[in-house]
């Protein structure tokens, strides 16, 4: 999956750019370029997380044999839309999305629930990976959705591409408040951070988006700092 994500911009896969295609959709939940160097972070976790499961004395990792074949299935579903992208196949890409945010969400749900036995090396290893994966997943998704209603040109049922976006913003920092609240998942929230900052540097000029992704980065940056405070009483919570 690593591999084929830096070919599609290496070579790049059908001749066009990851970001290229991006930047074709004139929408306003897009960040600026700089955001998505966040799959650099992403993928030193899962070559981490690789090698830290192979290791003979984690073969028998419980934590590990939780995850089954969830992972390899996100990977191949990753694979998948980086090939439905550079091929302009806009209306699979959102199904393959999907799959690639349930496995994760799945991923954490098991991990979470065997919390109480994990050893710091498995936080930093399998529970942290995953959660950034799956916060810059979750964001993603919102774009694609609203990647592929512009290209189908959706009417928005008579509403605003502003107000959307607004809508969409705040929906998707109270799913990030919500895993503050109940997970103190400062890992997850810190992607959405990122991603509003984003937003809001790249939208700047359109003061109903730049300014509302501004006020809720900072808004998540509080929920971030009050999941590192109750990190330790929720992770110990039975």
């Amino acid at each position: 999956m690593v591999v084929v994500n830096v070919l599609a911009n290496a070579l790049p896969i059908n001749g066009l750019n990851t970001g290229e295609i991006s930047d074709r959709f004139p929408i306003h939940f897009v960040p600026a370029g700089y955001v998505f160097s966040i799959w650099g972070l992403i993928y030193v976790g899962l070559i981490a997380f690789t090698i830290y499961q192979a290791l003979p004395s984690h073969r028998a990792n419980t934590h590990v044999a939780r995850m089954g074949y969830l992972y390899v299935l996100s990977s191949v579903a990753n694979i998948l839309w980086i090939f439905l992208w550079h091929y302009t196949r806009f209306v699979l890409t959102v199904p393959v999305m999907l799959i690639i945010l349930a496995s994760l969400v799945l991923i954490l749900l098991k991990l979470w629930s065997g919390r109480r036995d994990m050893t710091v090396a498995d936080r930093w290893a399998l529970y942290v990976p995953f959660s950034i994966y799956l916060g810059w997943i979750s964001v993603a998704t919102v774009a694609n959705i609203t990647q592929l209603l512009y290209t189908l040109n959706w009417g928005g049922w008579g509403i605003g591409s502003q107000a959307w976006a607004v809508i969409m913003l705040l929906v998707a920092a109270a799913i990030a408040v919500a895993m503050s609240l109940h997970h103190a998942n400062g890992a997850y929230v810190a992607v959405f951070v990122w991603a509003y900052i984003g937003i809001a540097l790249k939208h700047w000029a359109t003061p109903t988006v730049g300014v509302t992704a501004g006020a809720l980065a900072g808004l998540l940056a509080v929920a971030w700092a009050f999941s590192m405070y109750r990190r330790s009483a929720i992770w110990a919570r039975a």
